[in-house]
């Protein structure tokens, strides 16, 4: 249970950078940070990429929710490599 307090600040939100998975994709870096959310998970991660020497984020929340968090972990990076793959560095521009 202390894992996880670590990874979700104790209060049941997404975890810090600093103690998430972070993974390398195409040029992008994906960190994994799933949302609990009583005894399920919410996918969630952040895309971040070095563009013209500055640094673009972009956030990734969807409805899915996975049982356990390894699980979520791998649909957090699932999912942020599919937006990656469809969109490309589309998502870093405003709406």
């Amino acid at each position: 249970m202390t894992f996880l307090k670590k990874l979700f600040g104790g209060a049941g939100g997404s975890g810090s950078k600093n103690d998430a998975l972070t993974e390398e994709y195409e040029g992008y870096r994906i960190t994994a940070t799933p949302i609990a959310e009583g005894n399920t998970f919410r996918v969630s991660a952040t895309i971040e990429k070095e563009i013209g020497g500055d640094t673009k984020q972009h956030s990734l929340i969807r409805a899915d929710t996975v049982q356990g968090l390894d699980a979520a972990q791998a649909a957090c990076f699932r999912k942020a490599k599919q937006v990656i793959d469809e969109q490309g560095d589309r998502i870093f521009r405003a709406r």
